[in-house]
């Protein structure tokens, strides 16, 4: 089901400047065709079961909203339960619902048994079902219920948590299932999500109504997001005493990547600092355009989060709300920052799902924290788009990891319950796993203890749109400044168009630099790096135009070449794996053009 952009554009947004959950009067169009849906799949009244997998920042409580009061309104239910992933979650979910006229006990604890009996529910996290899962069964079965499950992946967190949720919320009457990146890395089956085998033999998710971060970028309800790579030199000494370099950026083995990420993240080198320092020039530009644009910088634990805060002081002059997973006023600060214009906030991981603060524009990701699943949840607190042309931008360090995961942010996972099954008993998905661990600093914290001597950044590249931009410069250059005073509103093909004449006008004035001759542009001065960039530059052109031949998204058809001609994403590809890649598109056209 489709959603054209321009009856998206005429409607009223669900989120209008600082509008909160569940205030609008009107719906989007893929939140219309989303109802339209549900209603037309169970004759009038909808299926028992429904899941609903919609971008981050794309509306999803303001549908399941909108859902729960027309079957209140019906009586095909007389109660609501929302189930959460964290606490915060519960208080937002019924401060949104309490707008529309469904009041919701977010405060409800296993203990009390019942609920009060001027609510028509409660909202509670998946640990407080799993604690006592015989107790909301009880409570389901009581009165005719809607169950809505935030954020449904986290049902299958675990076996018993799953079992949990299941025993307890077998009996409800309807079951609305959301969530914004529906994959997993484990194999524990999702309660109440339907599986098909496909013809690889594998049981894939089922969702009864998608939409998408390509589509919802076309109609205007996310925002465009550039990824703004930060290479650089790590010096550090191990326990042994033994001092040892690498370059972020480049190809390193799993062991220097984990220690090289970890010495860049810390607060006592420069890394970190010069990494603040460009996000808050970018900020600075985007509130040329957003007054309120704010910044969120995602760090790994306590320690390092207080001292980027009191980094940002020093740069900005400035304090930065700082959220902690253990301070009893998170919430409170939390709503409070969505609520006026400071520049900076800190979290540690607190904020990487589900929490609304609409006006995030800047996202520094200063966490060792790699999967895909989290990585998704923390760029979506950046895309929700207030109105047309905003811009996000989010600051990363240049590791393989977290290049593919920004490389193929178009790309529509669903959840993989079974594991193929290979004659030579390795199991790639299982050792990918494995190397994800690894680049991951908390974890190898204990068994490479070490003590950073020296971090420096270099800014690397743009990643947007499935494409890569721009040359490693040095942090306040002015090749670094072009890409950083990017205009903060634009429309998605006007920031393609900017990124490319930005690159051009970079390597022209390399290439000058090199001769000294203004006209210089032959093949013969170019270095390797020019060369893999004009690859690189040739197969995003080709990507494009089968985007416009086939309709799919960017992230999809590089995924999709990847697959086929193997090699890693784009932004590690060789210049050989990228030849491959022009080969093969070259020859889908070929064959479709016949």
């Amino acid at each position: 089901m489709t959603v054209s952009t321009f009856a998206a554009s005429s409607m009223p947004p669900a989120f209008p400047e600082r509008a909160a959950w569940g205030t609008a009067s009107s719906l989007r169009a893929w939140q219309q065709q989303a109802l339209e849906a549900y209603f037309s799949a169970g004759g009038g009244t909808g299926p028992r079961d429904f899941l609903a997998v919609a971008t981050p920042g794309a509306g999803k409580t303001t549908f399941a909203l909108r859902l729960a009061r027309e079957l209140l309104d019906r009586r095909v239910v007389v109660g609501v339960t929302v189930v959460c992933p964290t606490e915060h979650l519960k208080r937002q979910w019924a401060e949104a619902a309490g707008r529309v006229g469904i009041k919701i006990d977010p405060e409800f604890q296993n203990a009390q048994g019942r609920v009060g009996k001027d609510f028509h529910g409660i909202a509670v996290t998946y640990a407080t079902v799993a604690a006592r899962p015989a107790l909301h069964r009880n409570r389901t079965e009581a009165r005719k219920t809607l169950v809505i499950f935030d954020e449904v992946h986290h049902a299958g967190d675990g076996l018993s948590w799953g079992d949990a949720v299941r025993e307890a919320f077998e009996p409800a009457t309807r079951r609305l299932c959301l969530s914004g990146t529906p994959f997993r890395t484990d194999v524990n089956p999702i309660p109440f999500v339907q599986y098909e085998e496909g013809p690889d033999g594998i049981r894939r998710s089922r969702a009864d109504y998608t939409y998408g971060y390509g589509p919802a970028l076309a109609d205007g309800v996310v925002r465009p997001v550039l990824f703004m790579a930060y290479a650089g030199e790590m010096r550090w000494r191990t326990r042994a005493g033994e001092e040892l370099t690498a370059t972020l950026g480049e190809p390193l083995t799993q062991d220097q990547m984990s220690q090289a990420w970890r010495a860049a993240l810390d607060p006592k080198g420069d890394w970190i600092r010069q990494v603040l320092v460009a996000a808050d020039k970018r900020l600075t530009e985007l509130r040329r355009a957003i007054p309120d644009a704010g910044g969120l910088v995602i760090a790994t634990d306590h320690e390092a989060a207080r001292a980027y805060a009191a980094m940002l002081r020093s740069v900005t002059g400035q304090g930065a709300t700082v959220v902690l997973s253990d301070d009893p006023t998170a919430s409170k600060k939390i709503k409070q920052f969505a609520a006026n214009d400071d520049r900076w906030m800190v979290a540690v991981r607190m904020v990487s799902e589900g929490v609304d603060i609409p006006r995030l524009c800047v996202g520094v990701y200063a966490t060792s924290t790699s999967t895909p699943l989290f990585f998704a949840q923390a760029i979506g607190r950046f895309v929700r788009a207030r109105k047309r042309g905003e811009t996000a931008s989010v600051f990363l360090p240049s590791v393989p990891t977290l290049m593919s995961h920004a490389a193929e942010m178009e790309a529509e996972r669903d959840h993989v319950l079974d594991k193929p099954i290979r004659e030579d008993g390795l199991d790639d998905d299982l050792l990918a796993e494995a190397n994800r661990r690894r680049d991951n600093p908390d974890a190898v914290g204990e068994e490479f203890a070490f003590e950073t001597v020296e971090a420096s950044a270099t800014f690397d590249r743009v990643l947007y749109d499935g494409g890569e931009f721009g040359m490693q410069a040095t942090p306040g250059s002015v090749e670094e400044e072009e890409f950083l005073g990017i205009p903060g509103l634009l429309e998605p093909e006007q920031v393609s168009a900017l990124l490319r004449k930005r690159q051009a006008d970079q390597m022209r004035a390399r290439r000058k630099k090199k001769t000294g001759d203004p006209r210089a542009d032959g093949a013969a001065d170019r270095t390797a790096a020019e060369d893999l960039h004009a690859l690189r530059k040739e197969l995003n052109g080709l990507v494009g135009a089968w985007n416009h031949r086939t309709g799919q998204p960017h992230g999809v058809i590089h995924a999709e070449l990847r697959r086929v001609c193997g090699g890693p994403a784009i932004a590690q590809a060789s210049a050989e794996d990228i030849r491959r890649r022009i080969d093969k598109i070259r020859e889908w056209a070929a064959r479709r053009r016949f």
